[in-house]
């Protein structure tokens, strides 16, 4: 290939942006990554096991039968200028040691919240909020249900004001894509005003 055609090629690559999916155990965060990337997604995931039995807390969350034990990856192309790689976190509070590595070079994060189980989103929102790393929260309806409005949903996790709180359901690409889309525009805005 001659010199000039790699110059071409370097220049016309798109820019790609890391965004981590993060959340409690067992809130859809494979399911997530699994629902909008256009590629088979990689999953580390393994099956649980009675080693986990007192370690990992299953209350409301008991036909669960595997768990990420490293970091799920997808991609998703918005144009020919932009490809988002989605790194979806383990949940478990065991595995937490590999979010610093994940969230180096993310510009944001998708916080999914289970409002079965909100308190175990807690540790993932301060992690955001202690980088200073941008977030939405994805409040997933599992089994297609959302008791709560997203303002009380809101002030249960104290969030503020400029955290957007989206109802979704993880399953569903569409609904995962407004989440990202959601992200993504308040990445833009973010940058525009500095």
């Amino acid at each position: 290939m001659a010199g000039s055609d790699l110059a071409t090629d370097a220049s016309s690559a798109p820019d790609t942006v890391k965004i981590l999916i993060a959340g409690g155990f067992g809130v859809g965060k494979t399911t997530m990554v699994g629902s909008v990337s256009e590629i088979v997604p990689l999953r580390t995931e393994e099956p649980l096991t009675m080693a986990g039995l007192g370690v990992d807390d299953l209350d409301g969350i008991e036909e669960k039968r595997a768990t990420t034990v490293a970091l799920d990856f997808g991609r998703i192309t918005i144009s020919r200028d932009l490809v988002l790689y989605l790194f979806g976190t383990p949940g478990q509070q065991r595995f937490w040691f590999m979010w610093n590595d994940l969230a180096l070079g993310a510009l944001g994060a998708v916080v999914l919240v289970d409002v079965r189980r909100p308190e175990s989103s807690f540790a993932a929102i301060d992690f955001f909020e202690r980088r200073g790393i941008p977030f939405v929260v994805g409040v997933n309806g599992f089994h297609g249900e959302h008791p709560y409005p997203a303002e009380d949903i809101r002030e249960a996790l104290a969030l503020p004001e400029g955290v957007q709180v989206l109802l979704c359901d993880a399953r569903e690409r569409e609904s995962s894509r407004d989440v990202l889309i959601a992200l993504i525009d308040q990445l833009i805005a973010s940058a525009v005003q500095t």
